[in-house]
């Protein structure tokens, strides 16, 4: 069964747990210095929040899968669904072990499909994610340029995923 994946840049971690906490009535299943998760079954949802060194909003959307056979199959809708995917691969994200590809969609969010394979003593590099981002900001680049419409593209400042 899949489930939904909201991940939130926040300023202050402890006060952004308890509004959460009181909104989701539940308490997160991680909570580190500059990270919180609830794993919520009603409505389904994977909710992250950081601070990570963005501005404060949405970071990103996502799938979060249980097997590796529903990631082949959201994996084919990605590539139904047109742009540029990139593969992660195998990564540490989010004090987990994933595998995770990205896209963003027509609005310019970015969103990732990802299987968590295990846990991690790591929040990660981010490694994968900064590859998604730049390959967005090439595909404005372009639109800028006149190498494609623009009506796809939202200005960068308009976007959470385009601040780096």
């Amino acid at each position: 069964m899949k489930r939904m994946h909201v991940h939130v840049a926040v300023k202050d971690i402890p006060q952004s747990v308890g509004f959460y906490s009181a909104l989701f009535g539940a308490e997160p299943t991680v909570v580190k210095s500059d990270y919180a998760k609830w794993m919520l079954d009603d409505p389904r949802v994977n909710f992250a929040i950081s601070t990570r060194g963005r501005e404060p909003g949405l970071d990103h959307l996502g799938i979060q899968v249980e097997s590796a056979e529903e990631l082949g199959e959201v994996y084919g809708r990605l590539r139904k669904a047109g742009g540029e995917v990139i593969e992660q691969g195998q990564t540490v994200c989010c004090y987990a072990k994933s595998e995770k590809s990205w896209i963003d969609d027509p609005a310019g969010i970015a969103w990732e499909t990802f299987h968590t394979t295990g846990e991690s003593i790591v929040y990660g590099d981010g490694s994968g994610e900064r590859t998604a981002r730049v390959a967005h900001e090439k595909q404005d680049a372009k639109r800028s340029a006149g190498c494609a419409p623009q009506t796809q593209a939202a200005p960068p400042e308009a976007s959470a995923c385009c601040n780096s």
